[in-house]
C-alpha cells in the first residue's frame, strides 16, 4: 500500500508518494522538497511543520524518512555515501544521477551510526 504526504497551503494542494520523496531541505521559513526524479517544490512552511505532518499523516514515515540534523529531512532508502570527513551525504535515486548534500559532521555521524545499528539487527521473517 503506498503511502502519502499531503501538503496543503492556501493555495495549493500536493499528494506525494513517500517513496518518491528524496530529501526535504530548510531554507529559513521555506521548506524545499526534492522528488527522485528531480522535481523540485517549494513551500511557505518551515521543516518542523513538514516533520509535524509526516508523523500525523504516516504511523511508520520514521522508518524510512529520517530528520539529519537542523536542515534536512532525508529518504534513507536512497542513501550511497557518507563521508565524515567531507561532510558529505551522497543519495542515489534510481534511474537519476546522484545528489551530494554538505551535511554538518554531528548530525551526520548520528546518521552513520543509526543506520550502522539498522544494519545489524536481524532480518524480520514472516512466519
Amino acid at each position: 500500500m503506498d503511502r502519502y504526504l499531503i501538503i496543503k497551503t492556501r493555495d495549493e494542494f500536493l499528494r506525494i508518494k513517500i517513496n518518491d520523496i528524496l530529501y526535504l531541505e530548510a531554507d529559513r521559513n521555506y521548506t524545499k522538497l526534492m522528488l527522485t526524479e528531480g522535481i523540485q517544490f517549494t513551500f511557505a512552511i518551515n521543516l518542523g511543520k513538514i516533520e509535524e505532518m509526516l508523523e500525523n499523516q504516516i504511523l511508520d514515515s520514521k522508518s524510512m524518512l529520517i530528520r539529519v540534523g537542523k536542515s534536512f529531512i532525508i529518504n534513507k532508502k536512497y542513501i550511497l555515501q557518507i563521508n565524515l570527513p567531507r561532510q558529505k551525504l551522497l543519495m542515489l535515486p534510481p534511474g537519476s544521477k546522484p545528489r551530494e548534500l554538505i551535511v554538518p559532521k554531528e548530525p551526520l555521524k548520528v546518521l552513520k551510526e543509526t543506520l550502522e545499528q539498522e544494519g545489524m539487527k536481524p532480518e524480520k521473517t514472516n512466519q
